[in-house]
C-alpha cells in the first residue's frame, strides 16, 4: 500500500493533482485545503496518501498533513459517508474547526457545506462526537503541530492535558484555553479555563 508520496507536481486540476515520482505520474484526489497548502510549490512536495484498491481501479487520496489523513479515515467509518463527502468536509473546514464544530454540536455549520444536508450533519456530529470521546489520545493530536489551536509551550500543553483528563474533549479544551496569556504557569491557565467554562 502507498502511504506517502514525495515528488513534483506536474498537473493541478482540482480535485486532482498529478505527482511525478521518479518519472511515474500518480493521480491523486485531494481536498481544497491541500491545494491551498501546496500553492506555489511544485519542485518537491510531500503528500500523505490513503489508498483504495478496487477491482477496476486503484484510487489515491492525498493530504498535506497527517491530521487531515486521519480525519479522512475516521469520516469514512461514518455510515453512508464516502470519500466524496469526506473531501467536502476537509475542503470546507480545517481539522481543528471540524473538531470544534462537532464538540459544539453545530449542525448548521456543517449543513452549510455542499452536499451535506441537516440530517446528514446531525448524524455526522453524533457519530464523530462518540469517536472523539472514545479515542481521546488519537484525536487530541489530530490538529497537528501547525494548527492554530495546538499548545505553544509546555505550560499550555500541561493545561490542555489536564482539561482533557477532567473530561473535556480536546476541542473544548482548545476553546477554553484560546485567548489566555501563554506565559502563565499551567495551574493559572487551568484555573482561568475552568472559570471560562462556568460562565
Amino acid at each position: 500500500m502507498i502511504g506517502r508520496l514525495q515528488g513534483r507536481i506536474v498537473e493541478r486540476q482540482p480535485p486532482f493533482l498529478v505527482i511525478d515520482v521518479q518519472g511515474v505520474g500518480y493521480e491523486v484526489e485531494a481536498p481544497l485545503s491541500t491545494f491551498f497548502a501546496m500553492d506555489g510549490q511544485s519542485d518537491s512536495v510531500n503528500l500523505h496518501i490513503h489508498m483504495v484498491v478496487r477491482e477496476d481501479a486503484m484510487l489515491l487520496y492525498g493530504f498535506a498533513t497527517l491530521a487531515e489523513k486521519k480525519l479522512f479515515r475516521e469520516l469514512l467509518k461514518v455510515s453512508r459517508f464516502g470519500p466524496k463527502m469526506a473531501l467536502t468536509i476537509l475542503s470546507g473546514c480545517s481539522v481543528s474547526e471540524f473538531a470544534s464544530t462537532v464538540a459544539a454540536g453545530d449542525a448548521a455549520r456543517l449543513s452549510g457545506l455542499p452536499g451535506i444536508g441537516k440530517k446528514t450533519a446531525e448524524r455526522l456530529i453524533v457519530e464523530m462526537r462518540d469517536r472523539l470521546g472514545k479515542q481521546p489520545a488519537e484525536f487530541s493530536g489530530l490538529a497537528g503541530p501547525d494548527a492554530a489551536s495546538a499548545p505553544t509551550n509546555d505550560a499550555l500543553g500541561e493545561a490542555h492535558n489536564a482539561l482533557t483528563a477532567l473530561g473535556y474533549k480536546p476541542a473544548e479544551a482548545d476553546r477554553l484555553l484560546k485567548g489566555l496569556e501563554t506565559d502563565l504557569p499551567s495551574k493559572e491557565l487551568i484555573r482561568q479555563a475552568l472559570r471560562k467554562a462556568v460562565r
